[in-house]
């Protein structure tokens, strides 16, 4: 995979709202953030802007995105915000331009359609922290602090306290990975991802756990957990039932379904739509280490 350059003082940050849409007042802690970090900042159109659940219409919002990939004056690309809607224009995109000079990408949830496209042009991204996360307080502190970090070009290591359903191991291997209704959703699409011998890294939010059932049986069948190196669960918060309904809660769920293999498997990793989302790079080599006493992480 090609990784873009670090980031540099003065170097021009992109935001853009590729899916839904985002008051300017909650990007404003964003601008002054990365401000303050030395850098400049660029506010596309659809920031801002509100055309029903997106921000723009879907001719906007491609437009946008595509002005932001193809400036050779912008180093970096934050999306405002996730919702839904990169499906939507992804096919109209052209990334010719973009592997030409290749810019980090940043963003999850929605964005991860935008992450797997990227995965195509064999270009890596930062699957993290968007707009939104910058208002969070001190104790978003350490999520925003650890995407400059990947931004500048730091190593990175991870850690978290072990989980019942964690199945002990170590694996090295490319990280790839995100949003699992997304994923589910670009299985049999051109952008869907290649998960054999990778580390995956999956989260969601505002799920039915019928319908995380669901999902985890068409990942399964599709192959996408036959040949991992090693999987990661992350954060499945705000789920829209109790578990009682369905019988089992969102890991008893998944753990159902992994628990055949033999790979290395941690749940409750720090990535999430909730304040613990660590950033991680798409499509370069981590190593996974799942002990008795903890989880690590790390960019090799």
């Amino acid at each position: 995979m090609i990784q873009p350059q670090n980031l540099q003082p003065g170097d021009l940050i992109g935001i853009v709202c590729p899916a839904g849409s985002i008051p300017l007042e909650k990007v404003q802690k964003c601008v002054e953030t990365l401000t303050q970090w030395g850098y400049q900042v660029k506010l596309g159109a659809t920031v801002g802007s509100k055309n029903n659940s997106f921000s723009a219409t879907d001719a906007e919002r491609a437009l946008d995105l595509q002005q932001m990939l193809d400036d050779a004056s912008v180093k970096a690309i934050l999306c405002g915000r996730g919702g839904y809607g990169v499906s939507r224009i992804i096919h109209d995109i052209d990334f010719t331009g973009f592997q030409n000079q290749p810019k980090w990408v940043i963003g999850f949830s929605d964005i991860t359609v935008l992450h797997a496209a990227l995965q195509k042009t064999g270009v890596a991204s930062i699957h993290g922290p968007m707009a939104a996360a910058f208002n969070k307080g001190d104790e978003g502190v350490p999520y925003i602090q650890a995407l400059r970090r990947l931004l500048e070009g730091g190593k990175t290591v991870y850690t978290t306290t072990s989980h019942a359903f964690n199945k002990i191991g170590s694996a090295t291997a490319p990280l790839v990975g995100g949003n699992l209704c997304m994923m589910a959703h670009l299985i049999g699409s051109k952008n869907s991802f290649d998960t054999a011998g990778k580390l995956l890294f999956m989260e969601d939010i505002g799920e039915y756990h019928y319908n995380l059932d669901r999902l985890m049986i068409q990942m399964k069948q599709a192959g996408m957990f036959e040949k991992l190196a090693g999987l990661i669960v992350g954060g499945f918060t705000e789920m829209k039932d109790p578990s009682t309904d369905f019988g089992a809660t969102a890991f008893e769920i998944i753990q159902s379904h992994v628990k055949e293999y033999d790979y290395p498997i941690c749940f409750d990793f720090p990535i999430s739509h909730a304040t613990n989302n660590y950033p991680v790079i798409e499509g370069v080599t981590y190593t996974l280490s799942v002990t008795d006493d903890e989880v690590s992480l790390a960019l090799d």
